[in-house]
């Protein structure tokens, strides 16, 4: 069976910043595999061949690396460039005359989510009761902060939805992974159109969308905080599975707790101490006595002696000085610098940045200066130029 998946990376810049500022989200690493990746071998193995990435952010660089993501895996990637926002419905439609070529259902995606992928039984789930439209639900302990999904007694036919509850009418949310037949292209306008708010409840009033519960773990990785609870949930995944991706105790002392995930060339100094949940990326160096926790050290990086870092993403190309701690939900962009002795809390550094004072305060750091030669005069500049975190 022939299936077209439709990632659908979000439109928020700020919510990713800095990280995208340097590279599109889909093809940031998770897990030291691009998101993107993880999707497409999922999908292949449910039998995809056809994928269409709805694109409005640096195509030519996702044409280019994805360019090779089509030879290793025989698939065919077509690229639907957006020119204006079309939401999370239109691109759809710019895409009909792929997803509607045959009568072959086909998956849509949003592409800043991870979990488990059961894209096979999901299929299969979906073509078991017919009708237009699946969506897959997952379980959440706090649904007042979601749009619930409400199914009919006894059934997975879904009657309504639920945006933000005050009183309890269920705890199962949109997980961002749906099937449809390429009949629900004919609900769908080419402009900009909410998947979730306006084709959605139609097709729920023609009782023709179901639910497919999600088992295991699930979460919207498209904010630091949750990248980061999305990294230790996968982490614990790959440890229920015994996987040997991860880092063993018995071979690597600086493992500390587990769920410690290494790239073979990454050089780590056997006095550090390495996890619990933690991610180190290809060529990375880490350094003697170095504390890491929570965190993600991404290519190329340098953690450098004694340095300590919590539940924050060290960019490609960053330096952390020696005796520096950074810690609660900090992330530094490509190719940033943080001298020695200092302390960076709740920082977001866009790339290319030298600090060289501490940041003590959350604060988005925007323009900062490497140091000057020596001789020239550095009146008037300021080591950093900062300006509240945005929600």
């Amino acid at each position: 069976m022939k299936m077209s998946p439709l990632p659908q990376p979000a439109r928020r810049v700020h919510r990713v910043a800095p990280l995208t500022l340097s590279w599109p989200k889909p093809l940031v690493e998770f897990c030291n595999k691009a998101m993107i990746l993880h999707q497409i071998e999922a999908l292949v193995k449910a039998g995809v061949k056809d994928i269409v990435l709805a694109v409005n952010y640096r195509p030519e660089v996702m044409v280019s690396v994805l360019k090779k993501t089509e030879e290793e895996y025989g698939i065919t990637i077509n690229f639907s460039v957006e020119t204006e926002p079309l939401g999370t419905a239109g691109p759809l439609a710019l895409a009909r005359d792929i997803l509607g070529k045959d009568d072959s259902p086909f998956f849509v995606l949003n592409s800043d989510v991870t979990c488990t992928y059961p894209f096979e039984a999901f299929r299969d789930f979906h073509l078991a009761h017919g009708a237009e439209g699946s969506i897959m639900v997952t379980k959440v302990a706090e649904p007042s902060a979601y749009g619930v999904v409400v199914t009919k007694p006894n059934s997975t036919v879904i009657d309504r939805f639920v945006e933000k509850p005050v009183e309890f009418v269920g705890n199962r949310i949109n997980a961002g992974i749906y099937m449809f037949n390429p009949s629900v292209l004919d609900r769908i306008e080419l402009r900009p159109t909410s998947i979730e708010k306006e084709i959605f409840p139609a097709i729920a009033a023609d009782q023709q969308l179901h639910s497919y519960d999600l088992a295991g773990f699930w979460m919207d990785v498209g904010q630091p905080k949750d990248y980061i609870t999305g990294t230790c949930l996968y982490l614990s995944h790959l440890t229920s599975q015994h996987s040997p991706l991860l880092s063993e105790p018995s071979k690597n002392k600086w493992v500390y707790g587990g769920n410690v995930l290494v790239d073979p060339t990454a050089e780590i100094d056997p006095t550090a101490v390495i996890g619990p949940n933690v991610v180190i990326g290809p060529g990375a160096k880490i350094g003697p006595g170095v504390r890491l926790q929570r965190c993600v050290i991404m290519s190329n990086a340098t953690v450098r002696d004694h340095a300590w870092i919590a539940s924050s993403i060290i960019g490609w190309n960053s330096t952390v000085g020696r005796w520096t701690r950074v810690e609660n939900i900090t992330v530094l962009g490509d190719d940033v610098t943080i001298k020695d002795e200092l302390y960076v809390n709740g920082a977001s550094v866009l790339p290319h940045k030298s600090i060289s004072s501490s940041i003590t305060e959350p604060r988005i750091v925007m323009c900062c200066h490497r140091a000057a030669p020596s001789g020239v005069a550095r009146a008037g500049l300021t080591t950093q130029c900062a300006l509240p975190r945005i929600a």
